[in-house]
């Protein structure tokens, strides 16, 4: 395998991710910086949120169209132009506008990269490759806060965008070189209704649901975007039913192996989208660590990311897709329940060991279910595949925090305590079970599911003795 094409890849992605929470811990310096409120600040985070949701629907096509390379480059270039945009915005709406180009960006680079790697790699290195890619989005987002908070204390705030610059640069001048040429294609005629009304579902369900988790507008907005989202969903699944060459194919649902992987792996991100927002709130508030502190605690978590990177291969080799679905979904969400068990008395190295191991977990639960995705997909339909599955990755995740937070709220509420270790337990209980629960998506797949790019011969084999388990 050419580990140079998934390495680029992933400090491309890498970049991405990390932006979409490196403001986190800057809010109050930008928004005194630009003249105003840290909540009202929190719409740039929505609105970096909002146009991934709107137009990862639409890569696919592009990519088909123009090529995923060409596409892929110009991304980082559109990410970068955010950038500069958002470190020079001295006002509310000039920022969020800034943040909703560097979604633009971002909302191509994720599924685009996912296309170029599945293209140009061979189905039996297809897992190694995609456990390159798996560590960007386990990483990033637990970097985004320390880095951002470094760098806003000793440094400047400016410096959280601006450092994008030279990677984007170095990124397109390597990803030229490194990268395949995938030459577009006579593509059939841009969805334009389908594009609309995906971009309203996931764009609707995505605010709502950000609104709700981080309130910076009254919770009746956010309800009424996640009912409207959803009205604008219905639609789109009518629509796609009676045009011949919708935006979003959903007949690759019918394929047993890619619906596992988007159902399974979307119920497992709504526990692993809330662990990130409930522990750095509970290390902050109940155990009285610092922001900082907080966030180097939780980083454990991404050397066990880093860690499965080397025998991801190798165990679905050995035990194939099912069995590490079921098992890395279990153990993953256990894993999440355990946080529920953490006191101030918790020694660290304890905390330390229970966040390694979840993120052994959870590296590989997704390096196997974005290989899954592919796994018996044809390569014409993996530009479909990229966007669906990236489009479900935003909306899960967002759900998630949002889960997270309603839970930490309701509990107050009934118990008229605050926030205390009692909403943690609660918050934390119900994003283990949403994980535990992935499994049982993973449990009706047959033995010999995705063999030719997991290597898993036993379940062939198993699988032709007993056709029964075809079924």
């Amino acid at each position: 395998m050419n580990r140079t094409l998934p390495i680029v890849l992933a400090v491309a992605l890498f970049m991405e991710h990390m932006d979409s929470t490196v403001i986190a811990t800057s809010l109050p310096a930008i928004a005194a910086d630009i003249g105003t409120d840290p909540v009202a600040l929190k719409l740039a985070l929505t609105s970096y949120l909002v146009s991934l949701a709107i137009f990862i629907p639409v890569s696919g096509w592009t990519a088909d169209r123009f090529g995923a390379r060409k596409v892929f480059r110009i991304a980082i270039a559109v990410f970068v132009a955010g950038s500069i945009l958002c470190a020079i915005s001295g006002s509310l709406g000039a920022f969020v506008v800034s943040r909703f180009i560097q979604g633009m960006g971002g909302a191509m680079m994720t599924p685009l990269a996912r296309l170029v790697l599945v293209r140009a790699t061979p189905r039996s290195d297809l897992v190694a490759a995609m456990a390159w890619l798996t560590v960007p989005a386990l990483v990033g987002p637990m970097v985004g806060p320390p880095v951002g908070g470094f760098l806003t204390t000793y440094v400047s705030w400016h410096w959280i965008f601006l450092i994008n610059v030279p990677i984007g640069i170095a990124g397109i001048l390597i990803s030229g070189k490194v990268l395949p040429k995938i030459n577009g294609e006579k593509a059939d005629p841009i969805d334009w209704r389908g594009f609309l009304l995906a971009g309203l579902a996931a764009s609707g369900i995505v605010f709502g649901l950000s609104v709700i988790s981080l309130p910076a507008l009254p919770p009746a907005f956010g309800i009424g975007a996640v009912a409207g989202g959803a009205v604008a969903a219905v639609a789109y699944v009518f629509h796609a039913r009676r045009v011949d060459h919708p935006l979003l194919n959903l007949k690759l649902f019918s394929n047993r192996a890619f619906s596992a992987a988007i159902y399974g792996s979307s119920l497992f991100r709504i526990g692993t989208g809330a662990t990130p927002f409930l522990l750095p709130l509970m290390f902050q508030l109940l155990f009285g660590l610092s922001p900082f502190q907080s966030g180097l605690l939780t980083f454990v978590t991404a050397f066990g990311a880093l860690g499965m990177k080397f025998v991801a291969s190798g165990t679905l080799r050995n035990a194939g897709f099912r069995t590490v679905t079921i098992a890395s979904a279990v153990l993953g969400g256990l894993l999440i329940g355990v946080n529920a068990l953490f006191t101030p008395f918790t020694p660290y190295a304890v905390i330390i060991a229970v966040l390694f191991a979840a993120g052994l977990a959870r590296s590989l639960f997704f390096t196997s279910t974005n290989a899954l995705v592919f796994a018996e997909l044809s390569d014409r339909d993996a530009a479909q595949a990229t966007a669906i599955a990236s489009a479900s990755q935003q909306i899960s995740i967002a759900l998630g925090v949002a889960l997270a937070g309603g839970l930490l709220e309701v509990t107050t509420l009934f118990t008229g305590a605050g926030l205390d270790r009692t909403a943690f337990i609660v918050a934390f209980c119900a994003a283990a079970a949403a994980s535990v629960l992935s499994a049982i998506f993973f449990a009706r797949l047959p033995a010999d599911t995705g063999s030719s790019v997991s290597g898993h011969r036993r379940g062939a084999r198993r699988a032709e003795a007993e056709p029964g388990m075809q079924g």
